[in-house]
């Protein structure tokens, strides 16, 4: 009889299950759905000291706008790939206004902020082929990957690996052959804040770092995995992604984990910025339904979600005038 899988393939350290039971158990009104329903609610379950410790971790040191200012690291730069398919052209053009908009003065004296499509070139019918290509003249922000588009069977692997040879030396990071400081994976359907964004990744470090919305959401030292909503890599990780026969041979299943087993096996991302609770699942429409110090939110699978959230975050205020018509 074969025996039961082990703990260390799922998290990459035996020990690890025996702590997170106990965690579990011992916290039993944190769920993972409760969490996707409201991440305050799932934080209010624990002690007054944990959720002091969690919310110190995740404040931004000062508002976004006013810390978007460069310091001695110098400017960062960030890829922000957004994974989608070839058949979404009218979701990749509002997310396309959506960060164009984001890209004011103050975010690209801090920071280069690149935002790309990441879509496999395969199966492409005609009419999809006659529009991507449309798009890649147009804007020129659309990253073809020699894949087959699927969610669990290796385009994030794809992604990152193909991504030193498809970049070579351009991309204006500050690194000798980086192209980019950091690279993001992030799902079509999640909304980024751009300047909150950049302003928790300008306290990061540049080097073997894994960031994102860690699970369990309270571990802000280790978590095994960062989930797929939205995550971002130093460059010397989607390097050595590139580079590892390791994670070539197990490059599919489902992403998130994967990328977590992948980083725990191969001893990597000794750096792990947990950003719980700011990045989180739509809940509402109402202003109690999303957090001040948001970075992103995700599940915006519906256009009226987007037209929700870009609303709440005064994207779209005050464009509804008669064309000619000037401000009262």
């Amino acid at each position: 009889m074969s025996s039961p899988p082990s703990c260390s393939s799922y998290l990459g350290r035996p020990t690890y299950c025996a702590v997170a039971l106990v965690l579990l158990l011992t916290l039993l009104c944190i769920t993972f759905p409760a969490y996707l329903r409201n991440p305050v609610s799932v934080a209010s379950c624990f002690t007054g000291a944990d959720v002091r410790a969690a919310a110190a971790a995740a404040q931004p040191a000062a508002s976004a706008s006013a810390a978007l200012v460069a310091d001695d690291g110098g400017q960062l730069s960030i890829l922000v790939g957004v994974h989608t398919m070839p058949k979404k052209h009218s979701r990749r053009h509002l997310i396309r206004m959506a960060y164009a908009l984001q890209q004011t003065a103050a975010l690209r004296g801090a920071a280069r902020v690149d935002v790309r499509f990441a879509l496999c070139a395969r199966p492409m019918p005609p009419e999809h082929a006659a529009f991507v290509a449309l798009e890649r003249r147009a804007y020129g922000d659309v990253l073809l990957f020699n894949c087959t588009e699927n969610a669990e069977d290796g385009k994030t692997y794809t992604y990152f690996a193909d991504l030193p040879a498809m970049l070579g030396g351009a991309g204006g990071g500050s690194g000798e052959g980086r192209p980019y400081d950091y690279v993001m994976k992030v799902d079509d359907d999640t909304y980024l804040r751009l300047d909150a964004l950049v302003e928790t990744l300008r306290r990061a470090p540049r080097e073997d770092m894994y960031y994102g919305v860690g699970l369990p959401f309270m571990d802000r030292e280790s978590p095994p995995f960062m989930l797929g909503m939205g995550y971002v890599l130093s460059w010397d990780l989607v390097r050595w992604i590139a580079d590892s026969d390791m994670v070539r041979r197990k490059a599919k299943g489902v992403e998130d984990v994967t990328m977590g087993n992948w980083l725990n096996e191969g001893g990597k991302a000794k750096n792990r910025v947990n950003i719980f609770p700011r990045m989180y699942d739509y809940k509402g429409a109402q202003a109690k339904d999303f957090l001040e110090d948001t970075i992103g939110v995700h599940q915006l699978k519906e256009d009226i979600r987007w037209a929700h959230t870009l609303a709440h975050f005064n994207a779209t205020s005050d464009d509804l005038r008669p064309s000619g018509e000037g401000s009262s």
